[in-house]
């Protein structure tokens, strides 16, 4: 095969309810070392994640919708978020605090990185993490 392909409608999406979104694993294993990429859809509805990091820098496209991005261990969507619309390129450097979500609509995400992709959540009294 010269080409491989997967149709909008027969992307395999794993909703997470609770934290208001849904991913796609497109290539790679985001839990394991090496090069992941993975689809992220932020449901409409203002779902955030909380202040949280990770180990190793991520690239990502916004690829439809508007992306709401903050930074810092301060939660505050409402007053300390940038919209970012389709077409916006971000790097989230690891061990560096930030939060994002979705508020109004949809926002679909293309994420580049090098797994493992944990998360770990900032902690009030929490020493912020080494570049």
């Amino acid at each position: 095969k010269a080409v491989v392909y997967t149709l909008p409608e027969n992307i395999k999406w794993v909703v997470n309810e609770r934290a208001g979104n849904a991913q796609a694993v497109i290539a790679g294993d985001p839990s394991k070392p090496g090069l992941y990429v993975v689809l992220t859809k932020w449901l409409a509805g203002n779902h955030f994640s909380r202040p949280h990091f990770h180990p190793n820098d991520r690239f990502i496209t916004v690829v439809k919708g508007t992306w709401w991005v903050g930074s810092g261990p301060n939660f505050d969507p409402a007053n300390s978020t940038v919209p970012l619309a389709a077409g916006s390129v971000v790097t989230h450097y690891g061990k560096q605090v930030h939060y994002d979500g979705a508020k109004d609509e949809d926002a679909v995400l293309l994420i580049v990185g090098d797994g493992p992709a944990t998360s770990t959540p900032f902690v009030a009294g929490m020493e912020l993490p080494k570049k």
